[in-house]
């Protein structure tokens, strides 16, 4: 079945495997034209060929480069002409363990990953296209920056700036810019592979639903937040994750 060109174009950070390409791949599934961005040059145009190389654009390089974020915008300027989306995915989560011991150099390597290039992509996004023309934005967060979480504080720090990070540019960028987050709980990817694998069955039992997340129920929630029924959201965070925090008993 051939889909209706949008005319929207998005720039997924992050999206070369795991959450950010099912967040590509929603969007390229409903006419969207996509810029993902990724370290690996092979691994970007492997999933640009997967996604639809006549719809996908590639720029490859780390997320908390500036040249980098500045590239990626501007040739998604140069091709497309336009950035109607910004989804901050890429993040890293290099540390396990106590954060009394952690490293204060991979912890700055953790915000820099994580928030601080989120905050430059949206910062390049908004003078490019967005303050003038309007647009969203949604940040990956995580259920581990809504509360406590052991052994991964660095990383849950960092996705609980992130949520505030969403709240402050929601607040600056309207009327024109919503601004949300989306805060997932384990979800099946290489990235989050060492808190189930071998063990997935007894994980999964802790879910209210039953099974961990896949990809696909992120991007459909992006997708969602990144379209006109949900023109009226702003400055949230969707938290997608399989009824986890009901057993926190609040």
């Amino acid at each position: 079945m051939t889909v209706q060109d949008s005319g929207k174009v998005a720039l997924v950070t992050g999206a070369s495997r795991g959450i950010g390409y099912g967040i590509a791949e929603a969007l390229v599934a409903r006419g969207d034209r996509v810029v993902i961005t990724g370290r690996n040059e092979d691994a970007l145009k492997a999933s640009a060929e997967s996604l639809g190389a006549d719809r996908v654009l590639t720029v490859a390089g780390k997320a908390h480069d500036e040249a980098h974020q500045a590239a990626a915008v501007e040739r998604t300027m140069e091709v497309f002409g336009r950035v109607d989306y910004l989804v901050n995915n890429a993040g890293t989560n290099p540390v396990a363990g106590p954060i009394a011991d952690v490293d204060l150099a991979v912890a700055r390597k953790v915000f820099e990953t994580n928030v601080v290039s989120a905050l430059g992509f949206a910062q390049r996004t908004w003078k490019a296209w967005q303050k003038e023309n309007g647009g969203a934005i949604v940040n990956i967060a995580s259920v581990a920056g809504l509360g406590a979480s052991p052994f991964v504080g660095a990383y849950g720090i960092s996705k609980a700036a992130m949520v505030n990070l969403t709240l402050q540019l929601a607040h600056e960028m309207a009327p024109g810019v919503r601004v949300n987050a989306i805060a997932p709980a384990v979800v099946k990817t290489k990235f989050a592979a060492a808190l189930y694998e071998g063990r997935e069955e007894e994980v999964a039992a802790s879910y209210p639903l039953g099974r961990l997340g896949v990809p696909e129920d992120v991007g459909g929630a992006a997708a969602f937040l990144l379209s006109e029924p949900a023109g009226w959201i702003t400055g949230q965070t969707l938290v997608v994750d399989g009824g986890l925090l009901l057993n926190a008993g609040f």
